[in-house]
């Protein structure tokens, strides 16, 4: 169990997720890990304060999704779906 874990975690970690609103640009990997983040530089505080959480929230659904996708190969959670 443990090693599939690990296993599970390894492949992950080579996902990369990318998205992008209003001229911010976040990375994720599949682990829910933020790996990059750019802002433009014109955006106000109050701009990025509203845009960040959605996009943070958007990313990790889709890295959510992943993570199942990923167990279910893996031949765990085949009724599980997001």
């Amino acid at each position: 169990m443990r090693s599939k874990a690990k296993t599970l975690q390894n492949a992950l970690s080579e996902e990369k997720i990318e998205i992008e609103n209003k001229g911010i640009k976040i990375t994720l990997d599949g682990n829910q890990k933020i790996t990059s983040m750019a802002i433009r530089q014109d955006l106000k505080s109050s701009e990025i304060e509203r845009i960040l959480p959605d996009l943070l929230n958007d990313g990790i659904k889709k890295v959510q999704k992943i993570m199942v996708e990923k167990m279910q190969s893996m031949g765990g959670m085949d009724s599980f779906k997001l």
